[in-house]
């Protein structure tokens, strides 16, 4: 097994083969691929996130982080019809993520959570051809970071432009990586093959209610962080089974959410002044080496109360997390049963 083959293998995947070998110097091998994976991706992320925010302006660096994690998912996962027809709809990807977000949060909630639906149904649509890879995730992701960080006048061309780049670096790597794939199939043949029966599309409908709801009534209540609701609530529905754990997810999402908290609170009392900058990247490696669900969620709390607490101080920013994360939680549980019974039980 070469080197550069562990760097590209998820901490799941590492851990596995770590189980299975046997041979202490193996083991030790997968350990540093694990370990210098993490830190690559920590640095590339700062570098990549860094840059793009500098060039295009700090109140566009959400639209940053949604490049660069679009640019992990494409690398890895194509959507299931030809290049050519998949840069044409990445395209449009861009463009929802640029404009829809805006839209929404400029108009009243029921407008706002048409235009979310719509746009949010699309992008799954087009990007999740395979959901079971975990790419909806990853979009989902990006699509609520923005609706909580609309831009308008010249921040929103400059983002325009950030946009148009970030479709470049991320159309080019697909390209690069998918074009060999799926060359018969074409993307009008995957919108006729479509049935709404299919579990598949009912996956995607479920999630676009769900996630554009809980944006609405966030926006309607003038919920602050709003976005921390439905990464929580994104996160219970995107789970791709004809039997989610929700309720299992729903109480890791809870412990994981408090016990990121605290785990943040303790760094920043504890930590000078001078090293809270290392917070969120501290984090992000941490990350790197996590498979269960909880503590994913926990290490990912950093980087967000790192970035809250200079808004908000550091108490209110923690309260604000846990609530919101209890919010979505409650909210995604309960819609899903809703839907399983009323909506998807008739259509099936």
């Amino acid at each position: 097994m070469k080197f550069y083959d562990i760097l590209q293998f998820d901490p799941g995947m590492t851990k596995m083969l770590m189980s299975k070998s046997s041979a202490p110097k193996e083991k030790m091998k997968l350990g540093i691929g694990m370990f210098l994976r993490s830190v690559l991706i920590v640095l590339f992320a700062i570098v990549f996130i860094s840059a793009l925010s500098a060039f295009f302006g700090s109140k566009n660096t959400p639209m940053a982080v949604a490049v660069f994690c679009i640019l992990l998912g494409v690398r890895f996962v194509d959507f299931g019809y030809c290049v050519k027809d998949a840069l044409l709809t990445l395209s449009l990807v861009f463009f929802l993520l640029l404009c829809s977000p805006v839209i929404a949060y400029s108009v009243p909630p029921l407008p706002g959570f048409i235009v979310n639906v719509v746009s949010f149904f699309t992008i799954l649509f087009i990007t999740c051809g395979k959901p079971e890879m975990g790419n909806g995730g990853l979009f989902s992701f990006a699509y609520i970071y923005l609706s909580g960080n609309p831009v308008y006048g010249r921040d929103l061309i400059q983002r325009g432009y950030l946009t148009v780049t970030g479709l470049l670096i991320c159309g080019l790597i697909f390209y690069l990586k998918h074009r060999k794939k799926n060359k018969n199939i074409r993307f009008l043949d995957k919108v006729k093959q479509m049935d709404m029966h299919d579990f598949k599309y009912q996956w995607m409908v479920r999630m676009s209610i769900g996630v554009s709801a809980i944006l609405s009534l966030g926006l309607a209540f003038h919920i602050e962080r709003f976005m921390w609701a439905g990464f929580a609530c994104g996160s219970l529905l995107s789970e791709y089974s004809k039997n989610p754990r929700i309720k299992e997810r729903l109480l890791q999402r809870l412990t994981g959410a408090i016990a990121g908290s605290v785990l943040f609170y303790l760094l920043y009392t504890l930590l000078p002044a001078k090293w809270h900058g290392i917070i969120g990247p501290f984090g992000g490696f941490c990350l790197g080496f996590c498979v269960d669900y909880k503590y994913k969620t926990a290490w990912n709390c950093l980087g967000a109360l790192m970035i809250a607490s200079q808004i908000y101080g550091l108490e209110p920013s923690i309260f604000l997390r846990i609530i919101d994360t209890i919010t979505g939680i409650l909210f995604a549980y309960l819609f899903y049963h809703v839907y399983e019974r009323y909506i998807s039980a008739k259509i099936s």
